[in-house]
């Protein structure tokens, strides 16, 4: 049972790359800060993927760390960000998770890139095409209100909190960074640069501040800067431009009207450590 909570705490963290039950505590924190029904249904969808794992024979120690969690955890917070509560959006939750630990499970069978969070991507684009398509009821309306002046502390900290889609409160990012820092002081470093970042591109530039207050343009820049980033220059360099080049994909797939998720984050990552693997040929 202690495990089991441990197990789910990790699942949680590792949204974030900590593994680290009480990190992931203090995430569960935040987002119940905002709501506490995301909160359960990140626990819901963070269980069923562990599970899942657990009766398909995968990995002991990745199932122990929380790598088959994180994905389940995006998936049933995103279920009641886009979706009405009710039965119908439950039993797709539950089916989102299961996919997204199979979807996780075959990115490991290979070694050129990791899936991070592709796997969570890939099935809410599902789930989101099959109520477009056959259940729009479900689908919950896209609210965002006016805004004519820039907050960057608000700014800064929903940068953070929208990783898992907390955009409700300040409180979710800082509660995220704390579970961070009580981790990792250096990659709680590299989440304040990577929420920093984005506000001075956007900001310099002039943009919708609604969207720049709610953090909608920062969001996949810190899991960039917290993916690459290390204690060297070089690493800090990588990281600085995954973070430059997610927020330019962000701001991209925004202006079509796409529903991006992390996406900048995995396909700006993959574009740096392709960049890196062609370094090293080089040299």
């Amino acid at each position: 049972m202690r495990e089991g909570l441990f197990i789910i705490g990790r699942g949680v963290g590792q949204v974030m790359f900590q593994n680290n039950a009480v990190s992931g505590l203090l995430m569960l924190v935040g987002i119940a800060c905002n709501s506490w029904l995301l909160a359960l249904f990140a626990l819901l969808g963070n269980f069923v993927g562990t599970l899942t794992a657990f009766f398909s024979g995968y990995s002991k120690e990745d199932i122990e760390d929380g790598l088959y969690g994180f994905n389940g955890t995006l998936v049933g917070i995103a279920v009641g960000i886009f979706m009405e509560t009710g039965i119908a959006s439950l039993l797709l939750l539950v089916a989102g998770s299961v996919l997204s630990t199979w979807i996780a499970r075959v990115f490991g069978y290979q070694k050129l890139l990791p899936g991070f969070t592709a796997p969570f991507i890939l099935t809410v684009w599902l789930l989101l095409a099959l109520c477009r398509w056959w259940f729009p009821s479900l689908l919950l309306p896209s609210v965002m209100s006016e805004e004519t002046t820039s907050d960057l502390f608000q700014a800064f900290s929903l940068n953070i909190g929208q990783v898992m889609f907390q955009g409700g409160t300040v409180l979710s990012g800082l509660f995220f960074l704390a579970g961070i820092l009580l981790n990792s002081r250096i990659q709680a470093l590299y989440t304040v640069w990577g929420a920093l970042l984005p506000l001075g591109m956007v900001w310099m530039v002039g943009s919708d501040y609604a969207a720049f207050n709610a953090g909608l343009f920062g969001y996949n820049a810190v899991l960039c800067a917290i993916a690459l980033g290390d204690r060297s220059w070089a690493g800090a360099a990588w990281a600085t431009l995954s973070v430059v080049i997610s927020v330019l994909l962000q701001v991209w797939g925004m202006s079509l009207g796409m529903t991006t998720l992390t996406a900048p984050f995995v396909v700006s990552v993959w574009i740096v450590l392709g960049m890196q693997r062609a370094a090293l040929c080089r040299g």
